[in-house]
């Protein structure tokens, strides 16, 4: 009963054999005989054919066929480099339109029905595409741009008014007309003189001007001294008023009368402000002072060591002068006074008065002609007095001049008896000769006096208080009759 075949059953192929049996078969389809003998398959057997097939379906024939054909790989643009790893594998992707149409779309997966990720498998990175109309930090592009602008403007401001106050400090842009007073030290600094400046409202600013003096080296310009500035002047104006040649410097004309010792010569320059006593003195006594010659043999070391040689005379000086440039002055002058022209005269003296004497000697005895004189009219006879006491000795062994005495006694007026026999090489009256050195700084009348002293037979004089002159005479009986008349 199984076996039988069961008529009733509708047959699986009858939808097939309904639908072709509407057409019309004129011939049985059958081999191309045409196409064939094309491909030389003409005698081809039914059992080849099969193998052809299986062969052409199955996967070793499409891996040989695939690498037999050379398809280009294509590279990866410049741009796009910095994406991917050097041991990456790039797989670009076709468009659609380029797939072949004989290839079916699968349907798409989902999460549940995906595939495991095969490890060996080379991962294709793809760059992010920014999102449009967006830039930094996620804003949009027309925000980013408005806060940048603003920045640009807050800094341009602030950096313009930054530069705008340093130029007005620089530059003295908008300030006041004012003339100040500031004193340079010796011992002053670029600091201490900044300082200096911004308390005299000079500057404003401090680290600015330090800055500007060590671009211009200022600390090698800015000299010592008294100086008139004004708050208009620019920083340059300001460091090349305080140099030693500037037209900003305070200057004081100095008269220094002739006769002056030097112990009034710095009393003096201290009043008017040059500078002090006790720079004075300590310049003189250590410096060398080298580059004058007629300083040579002239006994140094002492404050006072230079007496003689600071040549009286009308000066300009800086207020906070210093010592140098004082000592320079009056030296100089002295040297420029008595030239070698004038030096002539002492060969001519020495023969006269059987001497050997030295500048040095003249300048002693142009010293005491200068404090003995009352006026210079009379200089040539006083000088006369003592050369004719240096030339006869054995007579008349000392100058007994009172000047020498009172400078013994530093400066004293009113002389004692007991004054006279003060023991002091300056102290004429016990010492033989000459004094040990200057007693006053003589001008240029008494130099020339005591080179070419007049040609007398004078060993005496007596100040005549009322005529305001000397009275001379040669003996001594002569000059107490003098005295004694002067009494009365």
């Amino acid at each position: 009963m199984d076996n039988e075949k069961n008529t009733n059953l509708p047959d699986d192929n009858a939808w097939l054999d309904e639908l072709f049996g509407a057409v019309e078969q004129k011939a049985e389809l059958g081999v191309d005989e045409v196409a064939m003998a094309a491909h030389d398959m003409s005698s081809i057997s039914d059992k080849e054919l099969e193998d052809i097939m299986r062969e052409a379906l199955s996967e070793t024939f499409q891996e040989d066929v695939l690498a037999e054909t050379e398809i280009p790989i294509p590279t990866l643009d410049d741009e796009y480099q910095d994406s991917y790893t050097d041991d990456s594998t790039y797989f670009p992707i076709e468009e659609d339109d380029q797939q072949d149409d004989s290839i079916v779309d699968e349907p798409e997966e989902t999460e549940e029905d995906e595939e495991p990720v095969d490890p060996d498998r080379p991962v294709r990175k793809v760059r992010p595409k920014p999102k449009k109309g967006y830039g930094l930090f996620g804003l949009p592009h027309i925000v980013s741009t408005a806060i940048w602008l603003v920045l640009a403007v807050v800094i341009g401001i602030s950096l313009g008014r930054l530069l705008w106050v340093c130029a007005s400090d620089v530059l003295a842009f908008g300030k006041p007309n004012q003339s100040i007073s500031i004193t340079i030290t010796e011992d002053d600094t670029v600091d201490s003189v900044t300082d200096k400046l911004y308390d005299a409202g000079l500057i404003k600013y401090k680290e600015l001007f330090k800055l500007y003096a060590a671009l211009a080296k200022a600390d090698k310009k800015i000299s010592a001294g008294t100086y008139t500035l004004n708050t208009q002047y620019d920083y340059h104006a300001l460091v090349n008023g305080m140099t030693a040649s500037s037209s900003y410097r305070e200057s004081v004309k100095v008269r220094i009368p002739e006769g002056y010792t030097c112990a009034q010569i710095y009393a003096l320059l201290e009043s008017q402000g040059v500078c002090s006593v006790a720079t004075l003195e300590n310049y003189a006594a250590t410096s060398e002072f080298a580059s004058y010659e007629f300083l040579e043999g002239v006994p140094r070391g002492s404050k006072y060591c230079l007496e003689g040689f600071l040549f009286p005379d009308t000066y300009d000086f800086y207020t906070n002068d210093t010592p140098q440039r004082i000592f320079d002055k009056l030296l100089s002058r002295f040297a420029d006074q008595v030239d070698e022209e004038l030096l002539t005269h002492m060969e001519a003296l020495n023969k006269r008065i059987d001497k050997d004497l030295t500048l040095y000697d003249v300048v002693i005895l142009a010293s005491i002609v200068q404090k003995e004189s009352a006026h210079s009219g009379e200089n040539y006879e006083i000088a006369s007095v003592f050369f004719n006491r240096l030339a006869h000795p054995s007579s008349y062994p000392f100058l007994n001049s009172d000047a020498t005495v009172v400078y013994a006694h530093g400066g004293k007026q009113e002389l004692t008896a007991e004054d006279y026999k003060l023991d002091s090489p300056y102290n004429t009256y016990v010492v033989k000769g000459l004094p040990i050195g200057p007693i006053a700084n003589p001008g240029l009348s008494a130099i020339m006096a005591a080179l070419s002293p007049a040609d007398t037979n004078y060993y005496y004089f007596v100040l005549d208080p009322s005529i305001g002159e000397h009275l001379f005479s040669e003996t001594y009986k002569e000059h107490q009759d003098k005295v004694e008349s002067l009494r009365k």
